[in-house]
């Protein structure tokens, strides 16, 4: 189990959750906005299912403490709404090979797994911050953002922004588990690989829009 560290100070610690916060829940105000502009989904579905079940998890069944648990109600405020552009407009997405009517279905035992999974992981080792779980699932999210941008040959419901905002917003909470726990090689290559695969997302975004003629800045 993890410890917390009492050298680490609190308002250090109380300003890095705050600024996760701040960047998160604009990468998902972002999301929605660019979903609904261009009438996609911008999240994967796996990604989403993780995301949604962490925030239910960590809110309700194992709450965490405040400030993160306000955070947690905020952002878990803004998945459902990424979840209905998912639904309303993902069906399209589905892959051809499959019934449509599988869609629902695919999507339901997704989420169930995701949160059985989450929960599990706590209990198994005993780490009821959420802090494994959350990384693996953020690095899982990186690298399908790239998956999502090559599926769809271009730039329909993502930004540079959107990139931005996340990449931020991760680097707060991974410097703060750094401090609270230096000697995590696993915690370590997690920040690392998130951190590459979210640089990676944020150019292939930027010189797709350069290469279609579209100032990747004033797409907001």
């Amino acid at each position: 189990m993890l410890q917390n560290p009492q050298h680490l100070n609190e308002t250090v610690s109380h300003l890095l959750m705050i600024g996760s916060g701040i960047f998160w829940t604009i990468t998902y105000l972002l999301i929605l906005r660019r979903g609904f502009l261009d009438k996609t989904y911008g999240m994967p579905m796996a990604a989403l299912c993780a995301n949604v079940s962490w925030e239910f998890i960590f809110s309700f069944v194992f709450p965490h403490p405040q400030p993160q648990l306000f955070i947690d109600y905020l952002w878990l405020l803004f998945d459902v709404g990424i979840l209905w552009q998912y639904i309303r407009y993902g069906r399209s997405s589905f892959p051809e090979q499959l019934p449509q009517n599988l869609f629902y279905p695919a999507f339901l035992f997704s989420l169930v797994f995701a949160a059985l999974l989450i929960a599990v992981i706590s209990v198994e080792f005993n780490e009821y911050i959420g802090i494994y779980a959350a990384f693996g699932q953020n690095l899982m999210m990186s690298i399908l953002f790239v998956h999502l941008f090559l599926k769809r040959k271009g730039v329909q419901g993502q930004s540079v922004y959107i990139a931005l905002a996340k990449m931020v917003g991760t680097i707060f909470p991974s410097v703060l588990f750094y401090l609270y726990f230096p000697g995590s090689y696993l915690l370590l290559l997690l920040y690392g690989g998130i951190f590459v695969f979210d640089l990676v997302y944020f150019l292939l975004l930027y010189f797709q829009l350069r290469r279609e003629g579209e100032n990747p800045w004033a797409r907001l």
